[in-house]
């Protein structure tokens, strides 16, 4: 989808305050209300706006800990990748997953409160997923940078 400097401005309005009044968006990219009122519509109707979501801190909520697991499985064939990728989409924990090139199949991001609670989720959840050959975690010991608005050029 081409977009034009009007949408992109929607686009990172929007990012910064989901919950901006369609008057106040269209002041601060420069429309009169209705065109952008469309063109937020149009935007929603291709699917480049997916929803709108209240963006959380995540150690105000007690999930302290932050560890990413590299997972490499045993095998590839037929129905082993897509059950793996299954189990994973259960897990509540896990808030990202990506299949990687390298050394790893995929890396995790896992949210939990404490050590404790990882090692558990470890033992009692990763660890019993079929076809998991190695898992490699690495605890993050400070966020630097954390950013939910994707760089809209």
């Amino acid at each position: 989808m081409e977009l034009d400097a009007a949408s992109k401005k929607i686009l990172h309005v929007l990012q910064q305050d989901g919950r901006v009044t369609i008057q106040d968006l269209a002041e601060r990219v420069g429309l009169s209300t209705s065109p952008c009122w469309r063109r937020l519509k149009d935007l929603e109707a291709s699917g480049l706006i997916r929803g709108y979501a209240a963006l959380l801190d995540r150690r105000k909520t007690g999930l302290d800990l932050c560890v990413i697991v590299q997972v490499t499985l045993a095998r590839h064939e037929e129905g082993a990748v897509e059950a793996f990728e299954a189990e994973i989409r259960k897990c509540r924990e896990v808030v990202e997953c990506y299949e990687m090139t390298g050394d790893a199949d995929y890396i995790l991001k896992i949210l939990m409160p404490d050590i404790e609670a990882f090692n558990r989720f470890l033992h009692d959840t990763l660890l019993k997923i079929p076809g998991i050959s190695q898992l490699r975690s690495s605890v993050a010991l400070k966020e630097i940078k954390y950013e939910t608005a994707l760089p809209v050029f």
